[in-house]
């Protein structure tokens, strides 16, 4: 039997070198699906940790598995995404981005680097432990479809099918110490909307003779709301908007076509589907009859993640024991989405939140933003304490 006092005193052993891979991986960011520096990297830290067993997935991703006593009596899996995002770091920190432009906004990095000091922990336990520990290191998860799609198409959930899965991710609203989690539906669907209104365009001092797509626009963005007011449940959490509209005319020029970009967001698989349909055939008729065409396009994008209920209570059991049961908070629905979603769609799988927020260091800034940086200590909690759930999710 492993005592928490084991992880606890190796996730503090290893904290400095996690840290350091941590601001490595900081310094060294690269976009969805090009993440081959970065693999490389991972691959050389696991090597180093005594974990042989590791294969090329979904181009730049990889996967790796601890075998411990037993290898094939149960097999979990814990995954990290691996890849940044197309911002200008802003940080003045010795780590900061030396790859202009591309930034770990969203703390993969954080991810990656606990994942890797979770590994350790795992491996230099594996003589006392029983079954096998599957570790994703997951690219693309900002891009679609998602790296976890093309994971799971490749085989990462199978041979054998993992009993349970896990994920963490940075909480910069939740102090360094803590973490979160909630138990069924937890974050959303969300799909892209571009819509292409056509009209007739011509000078702006003689209307009638033209077809105006702006004025159809407008009707059509404002119609649309109906899909949230009044055709979506109030039980079920739906997101309607438009963040990007182009019209390329001037104070005299009424355009021939408008482009609109937004986003659907919702929480239902089947209210997925019809608002979709809702939102294509009121585009499309609202524009008929103002005399002009609305070309409606979707871009599918990941499902709502739901965090199975007794996975997640065990979680947060495992939790309680090694951070308190203070530091344990409840989550509230986040309709953001993330590709961690598709695994909860093929097994049992828990997905939390690590808290990074330290006020009084000034470290606040949300994530997605060129500001966003984590509380380091953060790094011991997170690898230490996903390797305490891995432990006990074996023995389940």
């Amino acid at each position: 039997m492993i005592a928490l006092s084991a992880v606890k005193a190796l996730a503090k052993e290893y904290k400095n070198e996690v840290i350091a891979q941590r601001q490595h991986l900081h310094a060294n960011p690269e976009l969805s699906f090009k993440e081959f520096e970065t693999a490389r990297f991972i691959k050389a830290a696991l090597e180093k940790a005594g974990i042989v067993h590791i294969r090329s997935m979904a181009g730049t991703g990889l996967v790796a598995e601890i075998q411990g006593k037993n290898p094939n009596s149960k097999t979990i899996a814990l995954r990290a995404d691996i890849d940044a995002l197309p911002i200008t770091e802003q940080n003045n920190v010795g780590y900061r981005s030396k790859n202009e432009g591309v930034m770990h906004a969203c703390g993969h990095d954080v991810h990656t680097s606990s994942l890797l000091g979770t590994a350790k922990i795992l491996s230099a336990l594996k003589d006392q432990f029983e079954g096998t520990v599957r570790l994703v290191f997951q690219p693309g998860e900002e891009k679609s479809p998602g790296g976890a799609s093309l994971m799971i198409k490749e085989g990462v959930l199978k041979d054998p099918v993992p009993f349970s899965m896990l994920g963490q991710h940075v909480a910069p609203q939740i102090p360094v110490g803590k973490v979160g989690f909630r138990e069924g539906i937890y974050m959303a669907s969300a799909d892209e909307i571009y819509l292409k209104v056509i009209g007739k365009g011509g000078h702006a001092a003689v209307p009638e003779n033209n077809i105006d797509p702006i004025v159809i626009a407008s009707h059509i963005i404002i119609g649309l709301q109906q899909v949230v007011s009044r055709f979506a449940s109030p039980k079920i959490p739906t997101v309607l908007s438009f963040g990007k509209i182009i019209g390329n005319g001037a104070t005299n020029v009424i355009p021939n076509e408008v482009l609109i970009e937004g986003t659907f967001r919702t929480m239902n698989e089947k209210w997925r589907a019809e608002a979709k349909e809702k939102i294509k055939k009121m585009a499309e008729s609202i524009a008929e009859g103002m005399g002009g065409k609305c070309e409606v396009t979707f871009m599918d994008g990941y499902p709502y993640l739901e965090n199975e209920p007794a996975l997640t209570k065990r979680a947060r059991n495992y939790a309680q024991e090694y951070v308190g049961l203070e530091n344990v908070i409840d989550l509230d629905l986040w309709m953001a989405a993330e590709d961690f979603a598709f695994y909860t769609h093929h097994v049992d799988a828990c997905f939390y939140r690590l808290g990074v927020r330290n006020e009084a260091k000034g470290i606040t800034s949300p994530v997605h933003t060129p500001t966003f940086d984590i509380d380091e200590d953060a790094l011991e909690i997170g690898s230490g304490m996903m390797a305490w759930l891995a432990i006990n999710e074996l023995k389940v």
